[in-house]
């Protein structure tokens, strides 16, 4: 079988039998298709699509493309389970909501991505932390997962490695917003984690992949769908990207604003929310909760108690991060060298915010990727970011700066400048929390 033959097929609209797919996810694994080729694959299946045969097909395929965790021999006393986001810019929720279900009962090996096009990517952010191995192997990753109930990794290199190579190649050729290739890579990663329940956060808005309300609902209805075929409990909530989540953005930065909500502090309401309504529907799918309003306990206890937190530092310390990290965060974490304000040019209330060109300019900072290889500075970014609906005076601080020199501090204000809209009078806030798809439960 001629590869040039299956991009063929495909770029000409044709269903794709299974056959024509494994030989296009084995190329992957095994290199017999060259970056090219997949790059033209990948490219003839963002514009034509796929059937939901072949989508199932494509996941499963690249699930089986490397190991496949099985947990009943460990015999973990809760349910193994997880969440995934469709990335958006200031996402963190990940961060908090691992440990926090760990403290719950429940068992989540997390396998992350990296920033994909211009939202952040989890593994950038633990790669802030010295030391933390976000590519552990089997053994280790079984070992955490048993100590903190917990583990946020990336994929190893037995875990569907067809999906590592093409996420790589997705994020640099204009092919990450395929309805089809999204629903694979997540779900073959989820499914090789052998979890027993799973809740998606698929975001639509100006910040994320799915712009529109419509495109979000079907790749929840995508997402749902496949999950359940493969035999996994999944729900779905569409979630609320026109503006950045939370108040910072920035790998180093956001690890600070996800501990302050594990420790109990202050922190942007609509982070909060998200996060423990995406817990307590976890519980509820892994039967730790009788119900959503018991989940929600269950969260707020974690929280308070101190638990979450503990969690989090087991996994920092068993994969080979500070013991102290979650104590001293200041002492690990790189701080930027230079720091400046972007301010309101007049007053009024917040009415818009350019998400989406938030992540980009994130990437010109250097805290994304331009290509595979771009090393990451993990310093750079913005917190105290202001959102829609705050009210503000002339001269008021929209957004602080961290970057790396000083023409870094003038691009984002040049950017920032064309980022945040002002009205003259109030304006009607969107929730969080769009709404739910739980066809799979």
């Amino acid at each position: 079988m001629l590869a040039q033959e299956v991009i063929r097929h495909k770029r000409d609209g044709l269903e794709l039998p299974s056959a024509e797919i494994d030989h296009f996810v084995d190329g992957l694994t095994h290199g017999g298709w060259s970056d090219a080729q997949a790059a033209s694959m990948a490219m003839a299946i963002f514009l034509n699509g796929m059937s939901q045969t072949e989508k199932v097909s494509l996941t499963r395929a690249m699930m089986n493309s490397g190991d496949v965790l099985k947990w009943g021999e460990a015999h973990l006393p809760g349910p193994v389970l997880d969440k995934h986001s469709t990335g958006g810019v200031g996402d963190k929720v990940s961060l908090p909501l691992a440990p926090i279900l760990a403290a719950c009962g429940a068992f989540v090996p997390m396998i992350s991505g990296r920033g994909l096009g211009h939202t952040g990517g989890t593994l950038d952010k633990f790669d802030s932390i010295p030391g933390y191995q976000t590519a552990p192997s089997l053994e280790r990753l079984r070992a955490c997962l048993t100590e903190a109930g917990c583990a946020i990794i990336g994929q190893t290199g037995e875990l569907a490695p067809a999906d590592r190579r093409l996420y790589g190649i997705r994020d640099v050729t204009a092919t990450v917003e395929s309805i089809p290739l999204i629903t694979a890579s997540i779900l073959s990663k989820k499914l090789a984690a052998g979890l027993q329940g799973l809740v998606m956060d698929v975001k639509t808005g100006n910040g994320a992949f799915a712009a529109s309300l419509e495109m979000a609902r079907a790749l929840a209805q995508s997402l749902v769908e496949v999950a359940v075929g493969a035999g996994l409990p999944t729900r779905a909530w569409i979630t609320d990207m026109n503006q950045v989540l939370g108040d910072s953005c920035g790998n180093a930065l956001e690890m600070h604003e996800a501990l302050a909500l594990l420790k109990g502090e202050p922190v942007d309401a609509r982070l909060l929310e998200l996060t423990r309504v995406l817990c307590a529907e976890l519980l509820c799918i892994g039967g730790i909760a009788v119900d959503f309003g018991a989940g929600l306990e269950r969260v707020d206890a974690a929280l308070r108690s101190g638990a979450a937190l503990e969690r989090f530092s087991r996994m920092v310390f068993a994969l080979g991060g500070p013991a102290d990290f979650a104590e001293r965060p200041n002492q690990y974490l790189a701080a930027a060298p230079v720091r400046g304000d972007f301010v309101a040019p007049y007053a009024g209330w917040v009415s818009g915010v350019a998400t989406r060109d938030i992540g980009l300019l994130l990437i010109e900072l250097g805290g994304g990727r331009r290509q595979t290889s771009d090393r990451i500075d993990y310093r750079v970014g913005l917190t105290g970011v202001a959102g829609i609906g705050r009210k503000v005076a002339a001269g008021e601080v929209l957004a602080h700066i961290h970057a790396a020199d000083a023409a870094g501090l003038a691009l984002a204000q040049a950017q920032l400048a064309k980022s945040f809209t002002l009205s003259e009078a109030p304006v009607q806030t969107s929730p969080v929390l769009v709404e739910a798809c739980r066809g799979g439960v």
